[in-house]
C-alpha cells in the first residue's frame, strides 16, 4: 500500500512537470495532479498491460519504442476520463509528455531508492 501511494505521488509530481515545460498539457493544481496520477495508475494497471499484448509484435518490431505510444493513449485516456481537471492538446504532445513523465518517473525512483 505504502509503494502504491509513492507511485501515485511521484505520478502527480511528472504530471505537474509536464503541465509545467508544456502549455498544452493542463492540471488544475495539486489536487488535480494527485487525482490525475491516480487515474493514470489504475489505468497503467488495467489497460496498458492488454494494450501491450494486442501491439506486442509493433513493439519488438520498433525496439520498445512503440511503448511511448501506449503511455501517450493511457494519457489520453486519463485525459478524457478527467474532463477539465487534467486536459492534453494533442496525441504529439502526449507523445512528448510520455517520454518527459517517464524521465521524472526514472530520476525520482532513483532518488526515492537511494534514500
Amino acid at each position: 500500500m505504502k509503494s502504491a501511494l509513492l507511485h501515485v505521488i511521484v505520478n502527480a509530481v511528472a504530471l505537474l512537470v509536464v503541465s509545467v515545460l508544456f502549455t498544452s498539457v493542463q492540471v488544475d493544481g495539486v489536487t488535480g495532479a494527485l487525482f490525475a496520477a491516480l487515474i493514470l495508475s489504475i489505468l497503467n494497471a488495467v489497460v496498458k498491460p492488454v494494450l501491450v499484448v494486442l501491439t506486442l509484435p509493433v513493439t519488438i518490431l520498433s525496439l520498445g519504442l512503440f511503448l511511448f505510444v501506449i503511455n501517450a493513449i493511457t494519457l489520453l485516456l486519463t485525459d478524457a476520463l478527467l474532463g477539465s481537471t487534467f486536459e492534453i492538446g494533442s496525441f504529439g504532445v502526449a507523445i512528448l509528455a510520455a517520454v518527459i513523465i517517464a524521465i521524472v518517473n526514472l530520476v525520482l525512483n532513483k532518488l526515492i531508492q537511494d534514500v
